[in-house]
């Protein structure tokens, strides 16, 4: 009986996760394996054709213009998406934690851009900086003259020459990387809000008593404590960067001289409307890759730290 009852106990929890176990194997990791093998392939045609390859697809890729360009383009979109949205959002949460009047409203409206999708934050953020309209009627009726040209320009800064590119930060970027930051700032505040919630006001205290200044407090006493939020924020906004599609389809597209383009948009435009499929195939898979560099390592440190 006993014997019975222990292999119940065993069975039971198998048999509750055996669906998701195969489901996730079939959708997951079954998908990506037969994205992998179509990377290999020669279908880059509407016929299908599974003839073997190699990686031709990826040196294609590598040696492509524009996939170079969507590379320093996601790097610097994803530079530019970290710093601002974990600065604004440890600045929101800093002053809403001074315990201000209209806390729970403040919090509402700070959050509230999270519940919007990016397709929506990219038409809208298209209309407020269009070089002819939005914002910049209002910074001619300032009297700037010069006013900026945002997603349409194909400046880059400081353009350096490499290879086919000009390495640099695009101008256009920066106004992509406005919206998603005005987006997810708000889920940065939540979370820096939590954190200093959680940081003891006997700390702050004893360090003020010792006479460190507020801005002392803040980089000696805080942030210190708020370091695994920052960690977890940093790999949360990397992965949203680096796969990032709705938002730039949506507010600019590609882009002159691909200034705007990421992997994402080039993989869509070639797998259905090039119908390149084994070279999006191969988009897919370096992308999968840049996202694993990332997440992965982390999930290691933080399994290494459990079982500390």
């Amino acid at each position: 009986m006993n014997a019975f009852r222990w292999k119940s106990e065993k069975l039971v929890p198998i048999a509750m996760l055996m669906p998701s176990l195969v489901a996730i194997a079939i959708f997951v990791y079954g998908f990506i394996a037969w994205t992998g093998y179509v990377s290999l392939s020669e279908w880059n045609t509407l016929v299908k054709n599974l003839t073997f390859a190699g990686f031709s697809n990826y040196a294609f890729l590598f040696n492509d213009f524009r996939f170079q360009a969507d590379l320093r383009n996601t790097v610097m979109f994803t530079a530019l998406f970290i710093a601002g949205g974990m600065i604004v959002g440890l600045f929101l949460a800093v002053m809403i934690d001074r315990k201000i009047r209209g806390e729970a409203f403040l919090r509402n409206i700070f959050v509230f851009p999270m519940a919007l999708s990016f397709v929506v934050t990219g038409v809208v953020w298209q209309w407020i900086l269009n070089p002819t309209t939005g914002v910049n009627l209002l910074l001619k009726s300032l009297g700037v003259t010069n006013v900026p040209s945002w997603f349409v320009s194909t400046q880059i800064i400081p353009k350096i020459p490499v290879g086919q590119i000009d390495v640099g930060l695009p101008v256009a970027i920066i106004a992509v990387a406005i919206a998603a930051i005005w987006q997810m700032s708000g889920f940065a505040m939540a979370m820096y809000l939590a954190g200093l919630r959680n940081i003891s006001e006997e700390l702050r205290e004893a360090a003020r008593v010792d006479g460190a200044t507020e801005w002392q407090v803040l980089r000696k006493v805080i942030l210190p404590q708020l370091k695994p939020i920052t960690m977890s924020l940093i790999i949360i906004l990397a992965h949203i960067s680096l796969k990032i599609f709705d938002l730039v389809y949506a507010m600019t597209g590609p882009g002159a001289m691909f200034v705007t383009d990421v992997p994402g948009v080039y993989m869509f435009e070639t797998t259905f409307r090039g119908n390149h499929y084994a070279q999006g195939a191969g988009i897919a898979m370096i992308m999968l890759l840049l996202v694993s560099l990332l997440i992965i390592p982390y999930l290691i440190s933080n399994l290494r730290k459990g079982e500390e």
